[in-house]
């Protein structure tokens, strides 16, 4: 007989590995902003980047073991986070300061809509550890978006 945990057990690693995608893709977009950041506010906003991106950088492993101590796989190329993530590549490095503030913005918060969609998907699976792990995550995306939606008040 099927057991139905194994269906939800695949969908919430699926969704573990869009999360992973989105780090990696988040990661280098927030890191290409720390780089090419111009203007009056260059430092604040160099350092806030490269804060957000260290962050970000520090979740990377922890969301790709936890696919792995569920029994799944991990993304394995670019490629695969490519083809599973919803940020967009940002490959301007002229844009203004306040459109990348916008830009990250709108991915933290795609993020953060994104983990609290998992919610429900790790109590169907029983993922007791990835619900608790879901929730401190979206606290520090949470974070990043008030940030970053406070400096375009």
């Amino acid at each position: 007989m099927h057991d139905p945990k194994d269906n939800s057990k695949t969908a919430i690693i699926n969704e573990i590995n869009a999360l992973l995608a989105d780090h990696f893709a988040l990661y280098i977009k927030t890191k290409n902003f720390h780089w090419h950041v111009t203007g009056p506010r260059f430092r604040d906003l160099h350092l806030l980047f490269d804060e957000q991106a260290i962050e970000i950088q520090g979740q990377i492993d922890a969301i790709g073991e936890r696919a792995r101590k569920m029994g799944g796989d991990t993304l394995t190329s670019i490629g695969s986070v490519v083809q599973h993530t919803q940020i967009k590549d940002q490959d301007n490095a002229s844009l203004a300061a306040e459109d990348m503030i916008a830009e990250l913005r709108d991915d933290n918060t795609k993020l953060v809509a994104r983990l609290k969609s998992m919610k429900p998907l790790a109590d169907e699976a029983g993922d007791n550890a990835t619900d608790g792990l879901i929730d401190d995550w979206t606290d520090m995306a949470e974070e990043r978006v008030w940030f970053l939606n406070s400096l375009l008040k």
